[in-house]
């Protein structure tokens, strides 16, 4: 028997993916701060199409997010 969609949690889900995304993001431009001179720009140009990836990602999570509270506050839990 399938379990049925629990979707309780669903927001504080996406609100703890958004900020778990968001440090990463400022952990790999600390990293490129301080390594500016040891790095390649090879490199440098990897972290940033990464953080360019992040940032789109949070964009589909926060939309993501706002369905899921409208969805909570119309009762479709």
């Amino acid at each position: 028997m399938a379990k049925p969609d629990d979707r309780s949690n669903n927001a504080e889900r996406i609100e703890n993916n958004i900020a778990h995304t968001l440090q990463n993001m400022n952990e790999a431009q600390d990293y490129a701060k301080a390594h500016a001179d040891e790095i390649s720009s090879e490199e440098q140009q990897q972290i940033e199409q990464k953080n360019q990836r992040r940032e789109q990602s949070i964009e589909g999570m926060r939309e993501e997010l706002q369905e899921e509270v409208q969805a909570q506050q119309n009762g479709q839990e």
